[in-house]
């Protein structure tokens, strides 16, 4: 048996609705495990995907516009750490 982890949401309905949708072979049936984090496993200080993005993107921008900094002064000061 092959394990293809995906994400999915549960509707008001009891139905699932995954993310994205599954490579495999057509009107095959499969075995659905799922598993639902309980209240304390959920980090609210963890950043949302859109925040994740915003940064990416703005790391991007500044990379390609040149405003970076040599990966050897990054340590700097950081030896004693």
């Amino acid at each position: 048996m092959k394990a293809i982890k995906v994400m999915a949401t549960i509707n008001e309905h009891g139905q699932l609705t995954l993310d994205h949708p599954l490579m495999t072979d057509n009107n095959s049936r499969v075995e659905v495990i799922v598993l639902i984090p309980e209240a304390a496993e959920i980090d609210e200080d963890e950043p949302s995907k859109k925040v994740i993005v915003e940064d990416f993107r703005q790391a991007w921008h500044e990379a390609m516009t040149g405003q970076t900094i040599p990966v050897g002064q990054l340590w700097e000061g950081l030896e004693d750490v």
